[in-house]
């Protein structure tokens, strides 16, 4: 992986790392990625990074489906759910295939580099 793009990913996995609310098998793969760097185990925990993110990144249609449940107006409250659920559904409509969250959209660019960074 050359410079840049190792950069890019450090910088993106920093990002969704911050989130509170980003789930914790994101963090630790993102923690031995950042571990690994410079080491002899580099590629396999870029590898394993990847392959976690593509197992946690939202789709839009979970995201909406998600929003509209009992479980969804549980975690957001019934005016924010459905607040939710809206902008899924406008995002849907734009085209976006993942969740836009500030946990989801750095996943969503490092996976649209993923051929790159497996590289």
């Amino acid at each position: 992986m050359n410079q840049e793009l190792k950069d890019f990913t450090v910088q993106k996995v920093k990002e969704y790392m911050s989130v509170p609310y980003c789930c914790a098998e994101a963090k630790e793969a993102g923690q031995a990625f950042l571990d690994a760097l410079g080491t002899d185990r580099e590629a396999e925990k870029t590898k394993a990074l990847i392959e976690e993110l593509e197992l946690d990144i939202m789709p839009v249609d979970q995201m909406i489906d998600f929003a509209k449940s009992e479980a969804g107006v549980q975690v957001f409250g019934a005016e924010e759910a459905k607040n939710v659920a809206a902008h899924g559904e406008e995002i849907k409509a734009a085209g976006r295939k993942y969740c836009d969250c500030e946990a989801c959209a750095p996943v969503e660019a490092i996976l649209k580099r993923k051929d790159e960074i497996l590289r």
